[in-house]
Parts: C-alpha cells; structure tokens; sequence
C-alpha cells in the first residue's frame, strides 16, 4: 500500500509563493486590456494632449524639449499607479468578496505573504513600464541614457507604490476608503513631482515642497535614465528611495505580521 508522505516546507515555503505570484499575475493578465494596454494607451494620449496644447515641438526646459523631457514622466506615472492599484485592489477585493481566508489560510508566513503581493505589483508596474517606453520613444525620440538608474528607479518605485497599495487595502474596508487614499494621496504626490514641469520653476515654498516629495525622485532618476537630465543630486535620490522602501516596507509587514483589518 502506498502511503502518501507529508509535504516538507522547509525554512521558505517555495511551492506556496509561487502558487501566490502566479495568482497576482494572473489577475492583472487575465484582463490585460484594461489593465496593461489602456494605461499605456492613455499615456500616449496624455503625450499627445500635451504636445497639443503647447504647440509641438516648439518649447523647452533648458536644452531639452519639452516632449522629451515629458515622456519620462509620464511613463514613470503610469508605472507607479498602476503598481499600486494592483495591491490594493486585490486586497480589498479579497476583503470585500470575503476570499482573503485563501491567501490566509495556507502556510505562508507575513513575509512570504508580503513578497507574493509585492511581486504582483512590480510585475504589472514594470510590464506598463517597458511598453510605455517603447511606445512613447516613438514619439519623443528618447533613448537609454543611463540603464542602471531606469532599472533602479522602476524597481523601486512600483516597490514603494506596491507597498503603499497593500498599506490602502489592509487599512481601507471599502471602496469609498481606498478612493480616499488615491485622491488625497496619491495623486497630489504625483502630479506635484515635475511630472510635467521642471520643479526648479517653482517659487521657493512649493520648491521645498517638492523636494520632500518622494515621488520627485522617482521620476527625476527615471528621467536621468532615459534622456541624462536631472535636477537633484542622482546620490540624494538613491538614498531617499532606499529609506522610503525600508521604511514602507517595515510598515507593511508589521502590519501583515500582525493582521491588522485581515484577520479580525
């Protein structure tokens, strides 16, 4: 007779983060239309809205033209909100639908748990991102100045944003709480980072403003990685970005290791 022997998970259980990571995919892939194509689609339009309304090609900031110095942002944009939307809403939507006992109940420990969401995210984020770029050099005629901060940049912010979407959905209880959270403080961070503007143009109050805004520094690396241009120190950036995950990511698991708004 054939006995069938206990699975040993060992220090890291490997099968059931995979069996995660596959399920935070599979959810944004499942429906790429919506949630792959149309952010990158709406990023073109975005571009072309703008290179609308400020006539082409004819302005600049500093040596580089607008558009071109847009693109970089816009790009970044897309990659961060989608990142986040992608933690949160499967948080809440497990939340609200009652279905979070299944990523609850299998033996996967705070961290385990953590990285299956978080590589979701980036996953979703990075996938916009890559399309996004190759979409808009089209257009704006940028190349790959500097690879390594691209790469630094996109990982760490769709990781941020990624943490701060599950801090939204263990906090939020509905829809109306996580709407809360991207209007008042999502999107001020974003479309206040030199998304669309030089942040040097700005009086000195917004300035300082600016520069505690870490989504700033995102998008400035990012766009030193596409088109060489930055406004703060490339050193000060990576180190900003680095204490914002640490500290994001410290939240998060705290909060997942201790189930707050999940397991009550």
């Amino acid at each position: 007779m054939n006995h069938l022997q206990p699975l040993e998970i060992g220090r890291v259980n490997w099968i059931g983060l995979q069996a995660l990571i596959r399920k935070e995919c599979g959810r944004f892939l499942s429906v790429g239309m919506q949630t792959i194509l149309t952010p990158v689609v709406s990023s073109v339009l975005f571009y072309a809205v703008f290179s609308l309304a400020f006539g082409g090609h004819g302005r600049s900031i500093g040596d580089v033209p607008y558009m071109t110095f847009l693109a970089p942002g816009l790009i970044m944009m897309a990659m961060i909100q989608n990142a986040f939307a992608n933690t949160s809403s499967s948080l809440m939507v497990a939340k609200i639908q009652g279905n979070i006992v299944d990523i609850l109940m299998p033996p996967l420990n705070a961290l385990e748990l953590l990285t299956g969401l978080l590589i979701g995210g980036l996953m979703r984020g990075l996938i916009i991102g890559t399309l996004g770029s190759l979409a808009l050099s089209y257009f704006a005629g940028f190349g790959l100045a500097h690879i390594w901060a691209v790469i630094f940049y996109a990982v760490t912010g769709c990781f941020a944003l990624s943490l701060l979407g599950i801090i939204a959905g263990v906090w939020s209880e509905k829809f109306d709480h996580l709407a809360t959270f991207t209007n008042f403080i999502i999107m001020p961070l974003t479309f206040l980072s030199g998304t669309f503007y030089a942040v040097s143009q700005l009086p000195g109050f917004w300035y300082n403003i600016a520069l505690v805004n870490p989504f700033f520094f995102m998008i400035d690396g990012f766009r030193y990685g596409l088109i060489g241009q930055h406004e703060a120190p490339i050193l000060q950036g990576i180190i900003i970005m680095l204490i914002v995950n640490i500290g994001l990511f410290s939240v998060t698991w705290n909060l997942i290791r201790k189930g707050y708004k999940i397991k009550s």
